[in-house]
């Protein structure tokens, strides 16, 4: 690099600050036979003469700290006028470790490579679980047939007397009761070991008093349960998890520790600037847009599986006996034996209105009804979680043949009550319309946080233009990845909704069927940026995503009568308000599309110093390829 181009550079680095005047930081370039010097016109020239005073000399306008001292010492061989420290601080560590010397730069260290190493987990569950936020209204748009229903106000006693009819002599009975989110009742009955079937379940629209014949569908449940055990056996996903959540708050706090103009650099934003910046820019402030809202949801992430991921405590307090761990928390009930004498239930009516006295108001929210039909018949009803912060869910128990009440629980202990006020939090089901929106809209920039810090990485490293060999495996299994997340993911959910459009609603594993379609459609667009190069990757995928969002509601349309010109006049916004959305984020994936097809593949900007050098081979043949 010649000398006018490393004045260019040195150019570019001012720190402007008004607390520094009168530091001088002196830059001499190459063996310091040649330093640069200042005419009179201001602009850098050699000069082969040591003496004549006019050295290059940058003044220091600011404070510089560690990364400015970093960044003139990679310039050249830095002179420090004012103190040994700094000029000790400026050479770079000669002891080759992989953290880097400061508290600051450790910081940064780990922020970079905790947020990349399990970057594209979180991403998967940040989206999934913004998605989580509407679970209830992506599975009322995934089952159609449930478009036209409304909760009956007798519907406790209409499910209990359906019940009755299809399994009177079970184990256990439970009634999920219908609300303004969900307007049917889903009834679940479990039977004694040998009998057939074991377990059964049903959804019952409460008017008709008829059984629902909807689709088969997990629903919005699928991306739910994805977002805390990525559908898979056992405990493992919820191990994976966790672990990938508390790198993340690693993560998170290290960045706090190294922005430290984090508030500051929120109202600064360089569209035009080298690429890089703008993407660090895009990336603080959509970390701190909502940084309290990533605090909270990250750590209470934790918290609704604490005794998974530290059961020691309760193993030492409990001496290993989880059940008696459960039933003092009131998580639950000991099933009374059945003592074989035929007794009938009492009226659900006078029971429920003895629980909304004790409850202050709160509505019940679920019915469990154990040896129905038995003198030992317990009726357990739970409030709803819709009206408190707190996920704990008072419970009272009547017997079940006389109404008397056998057991309550209406308030739980401090520590339980913390627990269960930040599983509240983390799931918001107590939230109004306005306050699930703000959930749903800082969810969404935190999983966008993590989409450009993912990008940043890679970005970073592209604009490295002198170096091309540094593009290696590495960087290239980063935008592979990165494609296939980023982008690939909302093609699979997509996928998920297509799938339960058109496949046949009378086929068998219907449901399991549009699972595949998710996973094979994710695996495709892992498949599709190895064979293609990064950019035309991201063109590909976003234009296909694109269209997938977009095209959904015509295929609602084609293949329902829940289109936009049914429900839009109706005024079902949870139909309607499904399908705006899918086309909303369409054209915004079809704009971001356009966007990157038509930037300069080069990776900096018109004032870039390295504007105008060699480019690499690799972006040459993207060009010629684009």
């Amino acid at each position: 690099m010649g000398a006018h181009e490393v004045g260019r550079v040195a150019s570019r680095h001012s720190f402007p600050h008004r607390r520094c005047r009168g530091r001088w930081l002196r830059i001499v370039v190459g063996d310091g036979d040649m330093p640069l010097a200042r005419s009179a016109d201001g602009a850098f020239r050699s000069s082969p003469n040591r003496d004549d005073g006019q050295f290059c000399r940058l003044r220091l306008r600011c404070s510089m700290g560690v990364f400015g001292i970093q960044r003139g010492a990679r310039l050249g061989r830095v002179d420090l006028v004012y103190g040994p420290a700094l000029r000790a601080a400026a050479d770079p560590p000669a002891w080759g470790g992989f953290m880097k010397p400061g508290f600051r730069q450790s910081m940064a260290w780990l922020h970079t490579w905790s947020g990349l190493v399990v970057g594209w987990l979180l991403f998967a569950i940040f989206l999934t679980g913004t998605a989580s936020f509407y679970r209830h209204e992506i599975t009322q748009w995934m089952q159609p047939e449930l478009r036209q229903m409304a909760p009956a106000a007798d519907a406790a006693a209409v499910a209990l007397e359906r019940l009755h009819g299809i399994a009177p002599g079970a184990r256990r009975w439970l009634v999920d009761l219908p609300d303004e989110r969900d307007p049917v009742a889903h009834l679940y009955v479990w039977r004694d070991p040998g009998e057939f079937p074991s377990f059964q379940r049903e959804a019952l629209d409460t008017v008709s008093r008829e059984p629902v014949v909807a689709r088969a569908t997990y629903g919005g449940d699928f991306l739910f349960y994805f977002h805390f055990d990525l559908n898979m056996p056992s405990i493992w996903g919820r191990l994976i998890v966790g672990a990938a959540t508390i790198i993340m708050l690693v993560a998170m706090i290290s960045g706090v520790i190294t922005h430290r103009r984090i508030f500051k650099d929120f109202f600064t934003f360089r569209p035009g600037k080298v690429s890089h910046r703008s993407w660090l820019d895009a990336h603080n402030v959509l970390a701190v847009m909502a940084l309290p809202f990533h605090l909270m949801i990250t750590y209470t992430g934790l918290i609704t599986l604490m005794f998974l991921y530290m059961p020691w405590g309760r193993d030492v307090a409990y001496q290993g006996d989880q059940q008696a761990f459960l039933s003092e928390a009131s998580l639950s009930t000991t099933i009374p034996a059945a003592a074989n004498i035929a007794a009938p239930l009492v009226p659900i009516g006078p029971v429920i209105e003895e629980a909304v006295r004790r409850w202050d108001g709160a509505a019940v929210g679920r019915i469990d009804v154990y040896r129905p039909g038995d003198a030992n018949a317990r009726i357990e009803l739970t409030s709803s979680d819709a009206a408190q912060i707190a996920f704990h869910r008072r419970k009272v128990t009547f017997d079940g043949t006389t109404g008397r009440i056998v057991a309550a629980t209406d308030r739980n202990r401090w520590a339980a009550e913390t627990q269960a006020v930040m599983y509240g939090l983390h799931i918001g089901r107590f939230a109004e319309p306005f306050v699930r929106l703000l959930y749903f809209v800082s969810s969404l920039a935190g999983t966008a946080m993590i989409a450009t810090g993912l990008v940043l990485w890679v970005v970073k490293r592209c604009v490295k233009r002198d170096a091309p060999e540094k593009a290696g495996a590495g960087r290239r299994l980063v935008e592979i990845l990165n494609v296939g997340t980023i982008v690939g993911l909302p093609i699979a959910m997509a996928a998920f909704f297509w799938a339960n459009r058109l496949l046949p609603v009378e086929r068998a594993s219907r449901a399991d069927m549009e699972a595949g379609c998710f996973f094979l459609a994710w695996i495709l667009a892992f498949i599709h940026p190895i064979l293609r190069s990064s950019r035309r990757a991201w063109i590909e995928q976003l234009a296909f995503a694109a269209f997938l969002f977009s095209a959904l509601p015509i295929v609602n349309a084609a293949t329902t009568g829940s289109h936009l010109g049914a429900t839009l006049p109706e005024g079902n916004w949870v139909l309607a308000g499904f399908d705006l959305t899918m086309l909303a984020t369409g054209l915004l994936l079809g704009w971001i599309a356009w966007h990157v097809g038509r930037k300069r593949p080069t990776g900096v900007g018109p004032g870039h110093p390295n504007r105008g050098l060699p480019v690499p081979a690799e972006i040459n043949a993207e060009r010629r390829e684009a």
